[in-house]
């Protein structure tokens, strides 16, 4: 067991720091005190990031921190920490490590038993869901689909019977294609589409899954919003074998996915067992 006391020791921290999805106005002034105060700032895309900081009169040292590099910049924080001096993990938009880089960095700093410190502050999924006009609660955050039609249709599938709020990212160019394979797995439900959160041309679309074929091409940052199965939902035993699939891949033993899935849909575990060791061995 580890406990971390974030503010009662002097232990030096990495700072996840929240950054303004669209109004500079968004970020906290502790944010920008973090910022100000920490010896270096790592971000997505620095040339992004620069302007907000010129902004704000912040002249901390800038570097780069992505997906091809996060690797190489693990060894050169934790060695920073060493010696005792603060950084900061800022995105271009939003709260750090939400669809974002960055789970690998603070994975690894946990591990070695850094301190990381989580500020509060913009994220765009909070305020999508809470002017939705959706159930706010439970709700379920899942990032962006998978962009082959394949894994994208299979994923649905497993989430097609959870009565929580579904909340995705989704680029515009895909939106059409992600509404078109929920109506396939999930039937008529209500969708909510916020676009351009808190900047001069936020939109929010509520429609009908029936009703996507009416949906203009739209542009922008984009969160959608699915309303949940009803309690009543009627499953197919195939349906579950997906199920296990995913809490498999969310790193559930076979065994409590298969009890699991079961529970959720209301189905004999044996039912669900003998469906998914067919399904095994049909890929054997």
């Amino acid at each position: 067991m580890h406990i971390q006391r974030s503010y009662l020791d002097e232990t030096p921290a990495l700072y996840l720091v929240p950054t303004p999805i669209g109004n500079l106005k968004d970020i906290t002034y502790r944010s920008v005190e973090i910022l100000q105060t920490v010896a270096r700032i790592y971000a997505e895309d620095t040339r992004h990031s620069s302007g907000l900081l010129r902004h704000y009169g912040i002249d901390t040292p800038l570097r780069s921190l992505h997906e091809h590099n996060e690797s190489a910049r693990i060894e050169e924080i934790d060695n920073i920490l060493a010696e005792g001096v603060e950084v900061a993990l800022i995105t271009d938009a939003g709260t750090p490590l939400i669809s974002d880089p960055g789970g690998r960095l603070v994975d690894t700093l946990v591990a070695r038993g850094r301190k990381v410190v989580a500020l509060p502050g913009p994220t765009a999924f909070l305020p999508a869901i809470v002017a939705s006009g959706l159930p706010p609660h439970p709700f379920l955050f899942f990032g962006f689909l998978p962009s082959k039609a394949g894994e994208r249709r299979q994923r649905l599938r497993a989430l097609s019977t959870l009565t929580y709020t579904l909340v995705f990212y989704e680029a515009p160019q895909r939106l059409h294609a992600s509404l078109e394979a929920m109506k396939e797995s999930f039937g008529e439900r209500r969708v909510v589409i916020a676009r351009e959160l808190s900047k001069k041309y936020e939109e929010i679309t509520r429609l009908r899954l029936s009703e996507v074929h009416d949906l203009p091409k739209l542009k922008g940052e984009l969160v959608l919003l699915v309303e949940g199965a009803s309690q009543d939902v009627s499953l197919e035993r195939v349906d579950a074998v997906d199920h296990v699939q995913l809490l498999l891949e969310d790193g559930f033993s076979e065994k409590d996915a298969i009890k699991q899935a079961a529970s959720a849909r209301g189905v004999k575990k044996n039912e669900v067992y003998m469906a998914y060791q067919r399904y095994k061995t049909n890929l054997e």
